[in-house]
C-alpha cells in the first residue's frame, strides 16, 4: 500500500513538473485577460513560442512569455506541456524564423498541416524536422536566423510585408496586429526582443534628442492628452513611418507626429523616438 502510494506521489510530482512549462504547438494562441473565452484578449502566442506557467484556475493556466514575461490566461487545452529540461534546451538553441508570411508545416504525428505566422519558433529545426513535447514537425519552406548584426534595409523589408494587415487588439499574426505587437514581431524576427506593450517598448533602447536624428528602423512613440504612451510605429525613412492603425500602412510623419492624407490631420502626437540596440 506505501508503495502504491509513493507511485501516485510520483505521478503527481511528474505532472506537476510537466505543468510548469509550456509551448505553443498551433498557429497561435489567445492570452485573455480573465479566465474566460469571453475575456479581453491582451496576447497572442505564436507557434514555437514557450512560457512559465504560474498558477491554474479551473480550466485556465495563468502563462508568463519566455519572450517578453508578459503574463495572462490561455485554455488549458491549447499547448503543450514541457519538461523543464526541455524548456531549458530550447530557450539555449539559436533563433529560426519561417521566411514567408504564410507558411505550412506538417504534424507528423498527425500528418496534418497547420499556418504558422512570421516570428513563429523554428529553434532546433534540422533538415526540414522540428521536434518538441515529443511531438514532430516537417517544414518545407525557407527559414531565417538573426546573424547578430541587424540590417536595417531587411528589417524594413519584413516591416513592409505586413502590409494591409488589419488592426486587432492584442493580435500578433498577418491575420491582425495591434500597433505595438507589429513591432514586436518584426524585431523578433531580427534578433532583437522588445517588450509586448507600447509603454514598455519606450523604456527599452536609446533615446534620440531630435527628430532628425531619426533613421530608418527607429521606434516613434506617442502619447495621449494624459501623457501616456498610447501608440508605436517605425521609421521608414524618407519622412514616412510604418505603423498598425485601422490596418499596417505608411503615413507622413514629422517632428509634431503622424499626418495622415486620407483623413487631411495629424493622428497622433510624437512623444518620443528611440534606437533600438542594434547597432
Amino acid at each position: 500500500m506505501l508503495l502504491t502510494n509513493i507511485g501516485i506521489d510520483l505521478l503527481k510530482l511528474r505532472e506537476k513538473i510537466m505543468e510548469n512549462f509550456g509551448i505553443c504547438n498551433h498557429t497561435v494562441i489567445p492570452v485573455r485577460a480573465e479566465a474566460s473565452h469571453r475575456s479581453e484578449m491582451v496576447n497572442q502566442l505564436l507557434f514555437g513560442e514557450t512560457f512559465t506557467i504560474v498558477d491554474t484556475f479551473q480550466s485556465w493556466k495563468v502563462i508568463r512569455s519566455s519572450l517578453d514575461n508578459y503574463e495572462g490566461f490561455i485554455d488549458d487545452k491549447q499547448f503543450l506541456p514541457l519538461e523543464e529540461t526541455e524548456f531549458m534546451r530550447l530557450k539555449t538553441l539559436p533563433e529560426c524564423y519561417p521566411k514567408g508570411l504564410i507558411n505550412i508545416i506538417i504534424d507528423e504525428n498527425t500528418g496534418l498541416p497547420m499556418m504558422i505566422p512570421p516570428g513563429s519558433n523554428l529553434a532546433g529545426i534540422e533538415k526540414g524536422v522540428l521536434t518538441f513535447g515529443g511531438r514532430k514537425y516537417r517544414f518545407k519552406g525557407e527559414t531565417f536566423s538573426p546573424s547578430g548584426t541587424v540590417d536595417l534595409e531587411s528589417l524594413a523589408e519584413t516591416a513592409k510585408q505586413f502590409l494591409n494587415t488589419p488592426y486587432f487588439w492584442g493580435g500578433r499574426s498577418p491575420f491582425g496586429m495591434d500597433c505595438s505587437g507589429f513591432v514586436q514581431v518584426v524585431f523578433k524576427i531580427h534578433g532583437i526582443p522588445l517588450n509586448r506593450d507600447a509603454a514598455y517598448q519606450a523604456q527599452q533602447g536609446e533615446t534620440l534628442n531630435l527628430f532628425t536624428e531619426a533613421e530608418l528602423g527607429d521606434l516613434l512613440f506617442f502619447d495621449n492628452e494624459e501623457g501616456k504612451i498610447i501608440h508605436v510605429g517605425i521609421m521608414a525613412g524618407e519622412g514616412k513611418i510604418i505603423h498598425s492603425s485601422g490596418k499596417v500602412h505608411f503615413d507622413r510623419i514629422d517632428h509634431h507626429g503622424i499626418f495622415n492624407d486620407e483623413r487631411h490631420k495629424y493622428t497622433h502626437k510624437l512623444r518620443l523616438i528611440k534606437r533600438m540596440n542594434y547597432k
